[in-house]
């Protein structure tokens, strides 16, 4: 038996910052993405010796580990799928031991801003829901996925990753410090083709640790920065600003409402932006954008442009003179899938 399992990757369009501790504890968060046609995969075999083998092949890492019933998590070597086996055990029960080959695979770099280590904790544990017949709801996948990264390993970061991956389309999320509430969206196909055709994905060719930036952040919110959390405020009205927008399909708006978005977001920490990011966003502005932000935390991976009219074409020639990599969005409209191959 072999069970497969992928979920998308997911585009920030607005409230990034705000599903964060204890920002949305204190005041309650607000995000609005939507996900995207690149996924996190896993493939899981059972096997019948006593090995755990483990081949993460975008990151060219292959383990072998010999009749191991729990992991140590003080080694950092492939400490996020190490965590979930953990966890799995604890959670449900599970007495026998567990051996297994399990290869990964995602779409996107490590630190791209599109999710992608939260998008592969929620792909393996479907995977091994689906192996060992788990219960799992679409809300208990998901804070189960959180609960992992955050808690588990203590990790840094938001939860807007793991309930997009496991959703699928275009949610507005609301977080809280007793609840966390999932808001699909029926936005019209034809506001749906429109946005993709006047979106442009442009990959910076670097990464960043997202986690230096959220810490920043942390702190900001701790010290009672007015500066900081007036700029959170703000990320969370748009939100809901893009909701009513994407809703309605006054969609020559959400340029504005990107851009808005990206003069807040720079408020809530220092480490959000630099000169390389400030050059590309000046030069698409001014070249056919009418706004745009980096997906994610910040300092690097992907950014996004809203273009206006037939501009599109021009703003690629631009961004292609920085040496990164244009790219186009398709949205996908469907969350996590586990089957049997």
């Amino acid at each position: 038996m072999i069970i497969r399992s992928r979920a998308p990757l997911r585009l920030g369009l607005a409230g990034g910052c705000t599903d964060v501790s204890p920002y949305c504890d204190q005041y309650g968060g607000a995000v609005l993405n939507a996900t995207i046609s690149k996924f996190a995969y896993a493939t899981l075999t059972p096997l019948s010796i006593p090995q755990i083998v483990i081949k993460c092949h975008d990151i060219n890492e292959h383990h072998v580990f010999n009749n191991v019933e729990e992991f140590d998590l003080n080694d950092k070597k492939l400490q996020l799928i190490k965590a979930i086996h953990n966890r799995i055990r604890k959670e449900f029960n599970i007495k026998v031991p567990m051996f297994y080959q399990l290869e990964t695979y995602v779409d996107a770099p490590q630190g791209s801003g599109l999710g992608s280590s939260s998008t592969l904790v929620v792909t393996i544990i479907a995977a091994f829901a689906e192996w060992l017949g788990l219960a799992l709801g679409d809300y208990d996948l998901a804070h189960l996925a959180f609960s992992i990264e955050r808690q588990d390993l203590g990790l840094s970061g938001g939860k807007q990753d793991q309930y997009a991956a496991t959703f699928g389309g275009f949610n507005f999320m609301e977080f809280y410090h007793d609840r966390d509430v999932v808001n699909p969206l029926r936005i019209k196909q034809r506001y749906v083709y429109e946005l993709e055709f006047s979106l442009l994905l442009y990959y910076t060719g670097t990464s960043r640790l997202s986690s230096k930036i959220i810490d920043a952040q942390v702190n900001n919110v701790n010290g009672n920065s007015t500066k900081s959390i007036d700029a959170m405020h703000s990320l969370k009205s748009l939100a809901f600003n893009m909701k009513e927008t994407l809703l309605k399909g006054r969609l020559c708006e959400i340029g504005d409402l990107l851009n808005d978005s990206w003069i807040s977001k720079k408020q809530t920490a220092e480490e959000i932006t630099n000169p390389v990011v400030d050059e590309i966003y000046a030069a698409a502005m001014n070249n056919g954008a009418t706004g745009g932000k980096i997906s994610g935390a910040g300092g690097g991976g992907y950014m996004m442009f809203y273009v206006k009219g037939n501009f599109l074409y021009h703003l690629q020639n631009t961004l292609n003179q920085f040496g990164g990599r244009v790219e186009r969005i398709n949205f996908y409209d469907k969350g996590v899938q586990a089957w049997k191959a």
